[in-house]
Order: structure tokens, then C-alpha cells, then sequence
């Protein structure tokens, strides 16, 4: 079940929050292109060529460097794995030479694009912290993994769907999207859409294969879209929002497979009974914030239902006809 891992995604973005305001406070590095000198001191990992007739590096990892150039890099052919974190990066044009890539993250540039070449064996791509805009130009085949958090992205443009046919994670953490529309890719089982300003839930009957939705700090207050194709669907963030009330938590039950949801900090976790009145509703639920649900609580929950069910036909039944003799 997949809702242990978001949480530790928060904590581990309270830390990365943390570390960066440390890092702040050190002194910048003077921009400067690429040296022989910071090419030497980063290459890492020799290892056997693909042929097996030569050895290559192939890791570099040149962090906090005040980078504005990485044209050195187009002769090394043989990089797979490469961080150029914490630079000052506009363009990326010259790894498109670097076709045994399988690794990249270029976090805290100056990029306003992540437009590159196409890489035939690129899986796992990292722009966090730039000036992106859109998807424009990510076309890699085998891309399982691509994080963009804390960008500029208001719309799912340029997402190419028919060439991310890999894709998998999705981290769009902390960007400017009002509307989840156009993020359907066929296989993402994972997309993170904490700190957005998310206001409607669109084209969710896309998310087939999806088992984790992570809506924290959105500006939800219904639950319209959700899809019963959503048949994966295990674990749902929603802690942070503007849900009051306990008819727009039903709206969720035509999420056949969802076994963990996260609700706190809506007003409706105010009202009297919230736990028992989302688990009358959502019975299938194992996890519902933090805690695990107790037996106890469940046929507490259950007899909420049936309770209900029963006003609801009463309610419902036609008034039979009274005869006066």
C-alpha cells in the first residue's frame, strides 16, 4: 500500500526547506563556464565501454559551481549519470550529444525550459527548482520518473503523451496549476500535485493506472471528477483543502481500490464524529489520516451506515393512501 511514502515526501521537503535556507546563507560562487579544471575534479565512475574494447567515465557531478557553460561536456559520450545542480544554467543544448544518459538532475538553475534533445535511454530527470514554464520538449521514450517541483507551470502544455509512454512519477510539487486537466498519462501510477492553487478536478477518467494522488495545500472544496476507471487508486492526499463537508467525502466512493486517504486540516474534520462519519461512507478505508483503522471503530462506522440507509428508505418510501370508512 502506498501511503507510507508521501508522508515521508513532506518530511522530507520540511528538510530540504531547512537545508536550502542554510545553503542561502553561503556565499555564491562566481559565474563561470565550465573548466577542465571542475571537469577533472567530477568525472567519477570508470567503468567498460558498451563494446568492452575501452573504459569511460561515466558520472559527473559538478554541484554549486557557479556554472553558466557545460559545452566541455559534448566529448564525453559515455555519461550516464550527471549532476549539475545549484548553477546557473540557461540552457542544457550541449547534453544532447550525452545519448547514454540514463540520469539527469539539473536542480536550482536558471532554466526557463526543459526542452532537449531527445535521449534514447533516459529514465530519471530532476528540474526542481527553475523557471519552467511548460512540458514543451520532454519527449524521451523511456522517461520513468520526471520531477519539476517548485516551478512556474499553470497548464499541462506541451505534455507529450503519446512519446511519455514510460512515464511513471510525476512530481509537480509547488507550481501555479488550477486544474489537474491534460495530466493524464497512460501508465503514471504516482503524481504529486502538493502547493498548487487547484481549484477543479478535470480529466481524472485518464488516471487508469494511477495508485498515488497527492492534492495537499490545493484550494479544493468539491470533489467533483473522480472517476470509477480510477480502479488503482490506493492512497489520496487531500490534507490542507477546503472540503466542508461530509457529501463531498462521498464522492469518493467511486474509488473501488482506495485504501488510504488524508483529510486533515479541512473544515469538515471539525465536525462531531469525523472519523466515523468518512468510515461509514468510505468502509473500505484501512488508513484514514495518520492512523490505522481499529475493528472497533470500523462496526462503530458500520452501524453510522446502515443507520443511515435505513432514514434514507424511509424517506424515500411513498406515503400509502389512508381510507376513512
Amino acid at each position: 500500500m502506498e501511503d507510507e511514502e508521501p508522508e515521508g515526501e513532506e518530511e522530507k521537503e520540511e528538510g530540504e526547506e531547512k537545508e536550502e535556507d542554510e545553503e542561502k546563507e553561503e556565499e555564491e560562487p562566481a559565474p563561470c563556464p565550465l573548466t577542465e579544471e571542475i571537469l577533472k575534479e567530477g568525472l567519477s565512475l570508470l567503468t567498460k565501454t558498451g563494446n568492452g574494447l575501452a573504459l569511460a567515465y561515466v558520472k559527473f557531478e559538478a554541484k554549486d559551481k557557479g556554472l553558466t557553460d557545460i559545452s566541455l561536456l559534448e566529448r564525453f559520450i559515455h555519461l550516464r549519470y550527471v549532476d549539475l545542480s545549484k548553477n546557473k544554467l540557461k540552457d542544457l543544448a550541449p547534453l544532447s550529444s550525452l545519448t547514454q544518459l540514463l540520469w539527469l538532475k539539473v536542480d536550482g538553475n536558471l532554466l526557463t525550459s526543459a526542452s532537449m534533445q531527445e535521449l534514447p535511454y533516459l529514465q530519471v530527470i530532476s528540474f526542481d527548482h527553475n523557471h519552467i514554464m511548460d512540458f514543451e520538449g520532454i519527449t524521451h521514450p523511456l522517461l520513468a520518473n520526471l520531477s519539476l517541483k517548485e516551478n512556474k507551470i499553470q497548464k499541462a502544455l506541451g505534455l507529450s503523451h503519446d512519446q511519455l509512454f514510460s512515464l511513471q512519477v510525476l512530481e509537480l510539487r509547488g507550481n501555479k496549476l488550477e486544474t489537474t486537466a491534460g495530466l493524464g498519462v497512460s501508465k503514471l501510477k504516482k503524481l504529486y500535485l502538493a502547493k498548487n492553487t487547484i481549484c477543479s478536478l478535470e480529466g481524472l477518467e485518464e488516471f487508469k493506472q494511477l495508485e498515488t494522488l497527492h492534492l495537499r495545500d490545493n484550494k479544493l472544496e468539491a470533489l467533483d471528477g473522480f472517476s470509477d476507471s480510477m480502479k488503482c487508486l490506493q492512497y489520496l492526499n487531500l490534507r490542507s483543502n477546503g472540503i466542508k463537508s461530509f457529501q463531498e467525502v462521498e464522492k469518493l466512493q467511486v474509488l473501488p481500490m482506495l485504501q488510504a486517504l488524508v483529510l486533515m486540516d479541512n473544515p469538515c474534520t471539525e465536525e462531531p464524529n469525523y472519523r466515523l462519519e468518512v468510515l461509514s461512507r468510505l468502509p473500505q478505508l484501512q488508513r484514514l489520516d495518520k492512523e490505522s483503522v481499529e475493528k472497533e471503530e470500523r462496526e462503530e462506522a458500520e452501524k453510522i451506515r446502515q443507520t443511515r440507509k435505513q432514514t434514507e428508505m424511509e424517506m424515500e418510501a411513498p406515503l400509502e393512501d389512508t381510507v376513512t370508512e
